[in-house]
């Protein structure tokens, strides 16, 4: 039982710490770390995610300020509207989704999906916003809306933040500084979290919640703890190394937890 707690903490911090330092909730790599070492069912390992997820989400904006200010954030607002008018709608459907789905099926959705974000990883999060946008005006206010319906359900069936999918289209679409992408991404990730989050509460499998209450307080505790780290190291870490090991470490998940 320790070595299960110093695993959640551990895992917690180091997953938090990817979070607070490229402006993801880390729940891709939380999620096979779930189903895998602490041997949780699908569904339910996809509710801790969320549940982890919304705290990694919360302390790492917050933390993130230093660098990028929230007045920063918040002259963005109308394209924090303009996606969130989508990825909430898309929240609730993921959810309905996923709880639908058999075992089986949620672990082969949740692998393609792992493989298709390492994919937007390795292509997307280094892009440049130098050039033109790609789409200006009403079709731009459209695109957003498509875009985030897509994040909204990929982050519900995932438990994850949508991190990787935002940060790309916040820079190609909306020609966002990629810092500031990362710290708007957790500003609509968290109201289309918190959407998918109460979805859940409907099915039964919530209450893995209340029965893993121990696992689920440490692992937070490890999750904000690592979020003020990567906080601290945004800037430092160089993308180029990083990313691609995040990559891996996701194709990698995505054939344990299809084979699971």
């Amino acid at each position: 039982m320790r070595g299960r707690w110093v695993g959640a903490f551990g895992g917690g911090a180091v997953i938090g710490t990817l979070g607070g330092l490229i402006g993801l909730g880390g729940a891709e790599f939380r999620l096979p770390l779930l189903i895998g070492a602490f041997r949780f069912a699908a569904l339910e390992a996809v509710i801790l995610n969320k549940a982890m997820s919304l705290i990694v989400v919360a302390t790492a904006l917050l933390f993130r300020t230093r660098t990028v200010p929230l007045d920063a954030i918040a002259a963005h607002w109308p394209v924090i509207v303009n996606l969130l008018a989508g990825s909430l709608i898309g929240a609730w459907f993921g959810a309905g989704w996923a709880m639908r789905l058999k075992s089986a099926s949620l672990y082969r959705v949740i692998a393609v999906l792992l493989v298709a974000i390492a994919g937007v990883l390795l292509l997307g999060h280094d892009v440049s916003s130098s050039g033109p946008l790609l789409l200006t005006g009403t079709a731009q206010v459209v695109a957003g809306v498509v875009a985030g319906f897509v994040i909204g359900v990929v982050a519900s069936l995932l438990g994850v933040a949508g991190g990787e999918l935002l940060i790309p289209t916040l820079v190609l679409l909306f020609g966002a500084d990629i810092k500031l992408a990362g710290s708007l991404s957790l500003a609509v990730s968290l109201p289309t979290m918190i959407v998918g989050f109460t979805r859940y509460s409907r099915d039964q499998s919530f209450g893995v919640l209340g029965r893993n209450r121990a696992f689920v307080l440490i692992m937070a505790a490890g999750s904000v703890a690592g979020s003020f780290l990567g906080a601290q190291l945004l800037g430092i870490v160089p993308g180029s190394v990083l990313i691609p090991l995040l990559a891996g470490l996701l194709l990698l998940s995505a054939v344990k937890v299809w084979r699971h």
